[in-house]
């Protein structure tokens, strides 16, 4: 859940200097012609849109906390005859990541006339050249055909690199803007390079395009790439409920992925309605005593006869702890696998503890999910924030992220972004249906 004490100040954008050159877009600044219109940076996107606390800001006189609105501006800060675009991939792969690649090339290509866009191959090892990766010119022709193709042209990598070599390596190729595609271990990486940037006085700006399927980016309503993912995880259970439905005291289980965040497993369940019960990080559950788990889906199996079980890789960590320690090459904590851990004790659970014989089914279709194409709805909005990137990026804008919030795109600080990470709360709406779909207990603990 987003902190609702936000200041002004954090949603401020920073920018290399005073945008003077007219843009080449041609568009308006009168509402009413049927000309598509420029936004303007006074134009802003209300961080609050409950009616009552917006009545109320404005009772106690506190300002109205918004978003900067993204969008063409009239004037921009580059030159295009004089620009040069660099693009990167980080982290693991996600649906949707070509198509933002091909936007963010065509937008500057054949709307701002930028003729000059590098790929750096294999993630933030493409910028060192101890790794020899060498850029990849990206022309309207490279990435004509890319939008049917999953993962990312130009390849990823995980893990750290020395941030003074990646500054070094703009400096030195003269990049103007460098868009950065990638998740929280991304983010943290573009906003270390804008302070470098900023510490040696370039004039380079830095746009993050944030990507996760695990939609845990704060103060961004939606990462491309999740719509995707659970409708490919909806196959999956798909098939694991007829495997389920299929056999005397059947089990479907199917592991998504989802670290710290449950939005792919309560999505994925909402969409094919014959879930019963969606294990996430964000709520705690016990799989022992009277109010746990697995006496909760032994009721349901003497009931109903079969189940169906959908499990976020991040969920009843605690069970793996002690087996699992240290972090990824990305920063995060490493996770024992919940879904081999919950198979195994399902079984020994209805072995030692009951008359049943389950006959259970485990799905982890998790990489499947990573290296698809985007859908039509994830592409469409895979082209609008990098064509909102690029806006941004041309008009001098740095060390931010574009984003939605609230149904209409944003700029949002990396820092802002960066501040804490987004959570599926269990008040939230959304876990309300997925109860209601599932009739699962609120609660699977015991006092």
């Amino acid at each position: 859940m987003e902190n609702l004490d936000l200041r002004e100040k954090e949603l401020e954008i920073d920018t290399l200097g005073e945008a003077k050159i007219i843009s080449p877009l041609k568009l308006s600044t009168v509402y009413g012609d049927n000309i598509a219109n420029y936004v303007k940076d006074s134009d802003t996107v209300l961080f609050y849109h409950d009616k009552n606390k917006i009545l109320d800001h404005i009772k106690k006189g506190k300002p109205l906390i918004a978003f900067e609105k993204a969008g063409p501006r009239q004037k921009i800060y580059y030159d295009p005859s004089k620009t040069k675009a660099g693009i990167v991939t980080c982290g693991g792969l996600c649906p949707g990541i070509n198509n933002v690649i091909r936007s963010i090339v065509m937008t500057l290509f054949h709307r701002y006339n930028v003729k000059t866009i590098y790929g750096f191959r294999y993630g933030c090892q493409g910028f060192i050249p101890g790794y020899g990766h060498e850029p990849v010119l990206l022309l309207p022709e490279k990435v004509r055909d890319i939008l049917g193709k999953g993962g990312s042209i130009l390849s990823s990598s995980r893990g750290p690199q020395d941030v003074g070599e990646i500054v070094d390596c703009l400096d030195r190729m003269n990049i103007s803007i460098l868009f950065m595609i990638g998740g929280d271990g991304t983010l943290r990486c573009s906003q270390a390079i804008y302070e470098e940037i900023k510490k040696r006085g370039l004039k380079i700006s830095v746009i993050g395009i944030p990507k996760t399927i695990d939609n845990d980016i704060s103060y961004v309503e939606k990462t491309f790439g999740l719509e995707t993912a659970f409708s490919i995880a909806a196959e999956a259970i798909k098939s694991a409920y007829v495997e389920a439905s299929g056999a005397p005291y059947g089990i479907g289980l199917v592991k998504v992925m989802g670290r710290m965040s449950g939005f792919i497993a309560a999505n994925a369940s909402l969409a094919l309605n014959v879930v019963n019960f969606v294990l996430i990080p964000e709520v705690p559950f016990d799989l022992e005593g009277p109010n746990g788990f697995f006496k909760t889906l032994e009721k349901r199996l003497r009931n109903r006869g079969y189940a169906v079980i959908i499990v976020a890789e991040g969920a009843g960590q605690k069970y793996l702890r002690e087996n699992i320690e240290g972090e990824d090459d990305s920063g995060n904590p490493k996770l024992g696998d919940i879904g081999i851990y919950l198979h195994s004790e399902i079984k020994n659970y209805f072995k030692n503890n009951t008359d049943i014989y389950v006959n259970l089914k485990y799905i982890d279709p998790s990489y499947i999910i990573r290296s698809v194409p985007a859908n039509a709805h994830d592409a469409i909005y895979c082209m609008q924030l990098a064509q909102n990137a690029v806006h941004a990026g041309m008009a001098g804008k740095t060390g931010m992220i574009v984003g939605r919030w609230k149904g209409q795109f944003t700029n949002a600080p990396v820092k802002l972004a960066l501040s804490q990470r987004k959570y599926l709360s269990p008040e939230d709406p959304i876990w309300l249906s997925v109860l209601e779909a599932t009739g699962q207990p609120i609660q699977m603990v015991n006092e």
